[in-house]
């Protein structure tokens, strides 16, 4: 076969064709624009805030400020590449480029995953063991843990990058609308099956381990805040676990909407996978840094006071 005098070495580059068949290219990329300058000032804004005020130097601001890294990096990986070849007609993207951008969009991906999952934890122990909270959950405590979910992750993905550096591609095309690890897969010459493992059963501790994990954390506070019998206490844990839970179905419920339909039998065109991707993809980031700048009343204050430092006079 033809396909086998290619090798990886042979492919400087890669086409993104996953737009080619739709007609208004300009209107969605000024909508994925548009959504990606949200992303990152909603995010920044965050950043600003709880980095210039030391009252915000606590475990769960912290790990807001993690989430808004993280949801930084995992947009700017895929908002670059829409943006460029949607505007500016730029659909090649290099080699090492694609695989660099692939390895930073699953480090964010898996990353917010695991940031979701501390952030459980950390309100568990917050309304579980009031009294014991600030002696257990500290500052230095809060950045182990971030350092060590970044090391798994990012040696997860050492993983995932070295499989798609080894692989013989036979043409230089993705089929999606940007970098990822199934797009590249999918784009070599080899049976994709066997290369889906390690991605599967990331997926399978996903829905079967951290999903419902992280869900019976909030069943647990739930129960616990219909225990509280200060009004003005109930009503400050349930406004906190509702932001939470909102950005938590925000992140899983693209993924399980996929996962579902292609569990039930429904075939998906590339059109559809395109779409989910999109939605997975952009919606999260921008649900964040919203909800945290809405919904905590610390953020929120500050956010309104003329004088802080993240305030622009016009």
């Amino acid at each position: 076969m033809a396909a086998e005098n290619y090798t990886v070495k042979n492919v400087d580059g890669f086409i993104i064709t996953g737009f080619d068949h739709l007609q208004n290219q300009k209107l969605l990329g000024f909508l994925i624009l548009i959504t990606y300058m949200l992303i990152l000032l909603g995010n920044s804004i965050n950043l600003c805030i709880i980095s210039t005020n030391r009252h915000l130097h606590k475990p769960m601001y912290i790990l807001i400020c993690n989430l808004a890294v993280v949801d930084i990096m995992f947009s700017s990986t895929c908002c670059t590449t829409m943006i460029s070849v949607l505007l500016a007609e730029i659909k090649t993207v290099s080699y090492y480029s694609c695989i660099s951008r692939m390895f930073f969009y699953h480090l964010g991906d898996f990353t917010v995953c695991m940031a979701l999952t501390l952030m459980a934890i950390d309100r568990l122990i917050a309304i579980r063991l009031p009294l014991r909270y600030h002696s257990i959950v500290t500052n230095s405590r809060t950045f182990l843990f971030i350092f060590l979910t970044w090391l798994i992750t990012i040696t997860l993905m050492g993983v995932l990058t070295s499989v798609v550096d080894n692989v013989p591609y036979c043409q230089p095309v993705i089929r999606y609308v940007f970098c990822d690890y199934p797009s590249m897969i999918r784009a070599a010459c080899v049976n994709p099956e066997p290369y889906f493992f390690l991605p599967a059963m990331i997926n399978l501790w996903w829905f079967c381990g951290q999903f419902p994990f992280i869900m019976c954390t909030y069943a647990v506070l739930a129960y616990s805040v219909t225990k509280l019998s200060n009004n003005a206490s109930k009503r400050q844990m349930i406004n906190t676990c509702l932001s939470h839970l909102i950005v938590l179905f925000s992140y899983y419920a693209p993924k399980m909407v996929h996962a579902l339909l292609t569990r039930i039998g429904v075939v998906l065109t590339l059109t559809e996978r395109n779409a989910i991707l999109i939605v997975a993809s952009l919606i999260p980031p921008l649900v964040n840094p919203t909800v945290y700048c809405t919904r905590t009343k610390e953020i929120k204050k500050r956010l309104g006071r003329k004088d802080d430092h993240c305030i622009i006079k016009q």
